[in-house]
């Protein structure tokens, strides 16, 4: 047990001394430098200024997406951030994410969605698991899965659509997945009752690392077998309004 902490943490301090100090200019933004005093000799080594030094815009940049929840935009990241244009925006990206790689770091600015998004590596996902409860919350079940998954590939589609593929009752887990943020009414069909349309989200994309759904995967294979089988239905449905139109009167022959 300590005594006098204060005399033990000043005398702790002699012997190792770690002091940072930022440096702000107009010219070359904040730097860092960091001074360790080694008891041995006495002696202080400086380390050099970062290689890894950050504009003012570049870091107004970074810490917008830092803090944000959801991708941002060109656009949104050039107000934030005070920028010139989205080109300069986009630059800026590409210098941030040249300076992880150089760094080693463990972020990475990705296109999700219809914007960018500050992320970790992939490889530490396992890692990053353990000290948040990210998983739990995003877990879905086998039924909701299968309810997603065609949602997404054959968005827009009504609940009987759903239905008619799964062979179950599908209204609960679309509420589960609309709760999640995963799905939403995009509309209301032409046909009878107008039922709701359904289709994927922004955060779908985003928890998917997607920028469009056409990079689901055999996207453009299911929506040719989509579209075969729209052909099919109407094709069908053409054939009982004729069966079911009042026949001409034929002439008799003689």
């Amino acid at each position: 047990m300590l005594n006098n902490p204060a005399t033990q943490f000043g005398q702790s301090c002699t012997h190792c001394q770690t002091a940072l100090r930022v440096r702000s200019s107009s010219d070359n933004g904040w730097r860092w430098r960091q001074r360790f005093s080694h008891s041995s000799g006495g002696s202080v080594k400086v380390i050099g200024e970062s290689e890894f030094a950050r504009s003012p815009k570049l870091a107004r940049l970074e810490a917008a997406l830092f803090v944000a929840d959801r991708a941002l935009s060109l656009r949104k990241l050039t107000q934030m951030a005070t920028l010139a244009d989205t080109k300069e925006a986009q630059s800026l990206i590409e210098m941030l994410n040249n300076l992880y790689d150089e760094g080693n770091s463990a972020f990475r600015i990705e296109s999700v969605a219809s914007g960018f998004k500050l992320l970790t590596l992939p490889s530490l996902s396992k890692w990053l698991d353990r000290i948040h409860d990210r998983q739990a919350y995003m877990k879905l079940s086998a039924p909701a899965m299968e309810t997603l998954s065609i949602i997404a590939y054959r968005q827009p589609c009504t609940r009987a659509d759903v239905e008619a593929i799964r062979g179950v009752q599908a209204s609960e887990m679309i509420k589960q997945l609309m709760e999640k943020g995963l799905a939403r009414v995009v509309g209301e069909d032409d046909t009878l009752g107008r039922p709701y349309l359904y289709g994927t989200t922004k955060l779908f994309l985003e928890s998917f690392g997607l920028t469009h759904v056409n990079q689901l995967p055999m996207a453009d294979q299911l929506k040719k077998e989509k579209e075969i089988d729209e052909d099919s239905e109407s094709q069908e449905a053409e054939t009982v309004n004729e069966e079911t139109d009042p026949a001409e009167p034929v002439s008799s022959q003689r």
